[in-house]
């Protein structure tokens, strides 16, 4: 394994069940960290948890030890608003989710409703931890009116300390029972995100790795954009479903302590 990470420049790092879980850094994480930016290695946050904006990641990883800037990131956020600018600029949409989300869309200029406007053009869902029943019922109107439908992304669990909770993937399948419809899943497993990083970065495909505890959605990204995959089973996979699975990752740790960074 030492000589499949020599080669590697640009590390795009998963945090829910890779880095952390809730607020627990996971035991060397923040030591592999560190070794990565002694030996000069660039790495860039990737998560599909649509939650928290740049800002909210930022205090989170500061409160573990971690600095990190906003160039750190890259989420399904960005990606989901990079996607609705393209082809919802002036258009009415009604999102499901946070205030956080809320807020990231509208700085990107989207026109953000916070009720059943007649011209509303897409319902967007994320994973949202301020759930109320009236937004599940407002979205069901949406859905049945039958505006476009688009997921940030399509995780089906996030993890906590305390086991998993509901995520987007798994807000769209409530939906899904009661109206019928079903998303355009954003972030993970697609691979924009990764053509976003190396673009950002100028890195080559062969000179990035992607480390996630997903094969759904990390590994399959990574395989998807034509780069390396390291599974950890520091969250939700574990090496049984890894061996069931379809979707190989390049080399499986039991966690990024385990990767060695010289």
């Amino acid at each position: 394994m030492r000589e499949f990470l020599d080669g590697k420049q640009l590390f795009l790092l998963d945090m829910d069940g890779t880095l952390y879980i809730g607020d627990r850094l996971i035991p060397g994480a923040g030591a592999f960290l560190v070794r990565l930016r002694e030996t000069g290695r660039r790495y860039l946050f990737l998560t599909n948890n649509s939650s928290k904006g740049t800002d909210a990641y930022i205090q989170k990883l500061a409160d573990m030890g971690i600095n990190a800037s906003p160039g750190d990131f890259l989420t399904s956020a960005d990606v989901t608003r990079d996607y609705l600018r393209e082809h919802y600029d002036e258009k009415a949409i009604y999102v499901f989710g946070t205030e956080s989300l809320k807020a990231h869309f509208r700085s990107g200029g989207l026109t953000v409703c916070d009720d059943l406007r007649s011209d509303i053009s897409a319902l967007v869902i994320g994973f949202d931890t301020e759930l109320t029943f009236r937004k599940i019922e407002e979205a069901c109107i949406l859905l049945n009116r039958g505006v476009d439908y688009i997921a940030t992304h399509p995780d089906m669990v996030c993890p906590t300390s305390y086991g998993s909770v509901p995520d987007c993937g798994a807000l769209a399948a409530m939906l899904e029972s009661a109206t019928g419809r079903r998303p355009l899943a954003l972030g993970k497993p697609k691979p924009e995100i990764v053509y976003a990083a190396l673009k950002n970065t100028g890195v080559p495909p062969e000179s990035a790795v992607l480390i996630g505890d997903r094969l759904y959605t990390d590994v399959a990204c990574g395989n998807n954009a034509g780069i390396s995959t390291v599974l950890v089973l520091s969250g939700e996979t574990t090496s049984e479903a890894a061996d069931k699975s379809s979707i190989k990752p390049t080399v499986i740790a039991n966690s990024v302590a385990d990767l060695p960074v010289f």
